[in-house]
């Protein structure tokens, strides 16, 4: 083997195991105890317990917290998709003078700090008493997740050759019916992926959270945040409900990765 491609495994593996380290040190000290988590030296070498992730379970009630950001994540992707499909369809098969200039524009409310927004955000969320409840939280989640996927649908939508919509107006189809049976097809892999990613984003989102919820609506992202207290970390109780929210996402996306191969290559154009 050559010294390049040597070089370039090693370099490979360094930053796999930069980036894989931290996820690993997470799990060995979700089986610790809280004494066994603070000691120094680290222990490497101890007795695993679920006494951890038991107690979290029934002193905070991991379920709820679950079950929260399962129904705004889903809520929120579904919402999103909705809204983007026809903003991107539009742009992408009825293009202006202002459609680039409009895309720039939506990415650019991208830059701007969250905490820019907490403010207004936050008022309107009180004047409406949706303080602490699904509904603010799947409304901000999917509006901040709307710009990535217009972005991301009108960049798989505008690869569709135009001929074939053409093909399909001649035929006498209609804007439902052509995007229901031409475009949806053809993007299932753009539909498909971009869905997975704000899944994904809504699932980890903690800034808007920890500020609009709190026990009744809270997130995975409150339960981890409740173990940060004036007293100090409980580093135990705080890895384990860290590994227990985002073990879920990990493993959907593990599995789904398959799909979202097919997906990406389903309906194109022989």
């Amino acid at each position: 083997m050559r010294p390049r491609a040597l070089l370039l495994g090693a370099v490979a593996w360094i930053v796999t195991l930069v980036l894989v380290f931290p996820l690993l040190w997470l799990a060995l000290t979700s089986f610790k105890t809280e004494l066994q988590a603070i000691s120094v030296p680290p222990l490497l070498f101890f007795t695993p317990t679920l006494e951890i992730f038991a107690e979290v379970q029934t002193r905070s009630d991991y379920l709820h917290y679950a079950r929260n950001s399962l129904v705004t994540s889903v809520a929120s992707t579904l919402l999103g998709l909705a809204i983007a499909a026809p903003a991107a369809y539009s742009m992408a098969f009825f293009r202006t003078r202002r459609t680039r200039d409009l895309l720039v524009w939506m990415l650019s409310t991208k830059m701007m700090p969250a905490v820019g927004a907490l403010v207004p955000v936050y008022v309107l969320a009180q004047t409406a008493g949706l303080l602490d409840s699904l509904t603010a939280l799947i409304v901000v989640f999917t509006l901040s997740n709307l710009p990535i996927m217009v972005w991301m649908l009108y960049s798989g939508f505008k690869d569709i050759p135009p001929e074939i919509l053409e093909a399909a107006r001649m035929d006498g189809a209609r804007v439902w019916g052509e995007f229901r049976h031409v475009i949806r097809p053809l993007a299932m892999g753009t539909l498909a992926s971009t869905g997975l990613l704000c899944l994904v984003l809504s699932w980890n989102e903690a800034f808007w959270s920890l500020n609009l919820s709190a026990a009744r609506a809270g997130t995975l992202a409150a339960l981890i945040a409740s173990y940060s207290s004036p007293e100090g970390l409980f580093w135990a109780k705080l890895s384990a409900a860290s590994l227990m929210a985002i073990a879920p996402i990990v493993v959907f996306g593990w599995f789904s990765q398959k799909q979202l191969v097919q997906g990406l290559t389903f309906g194109a154009v022989k």
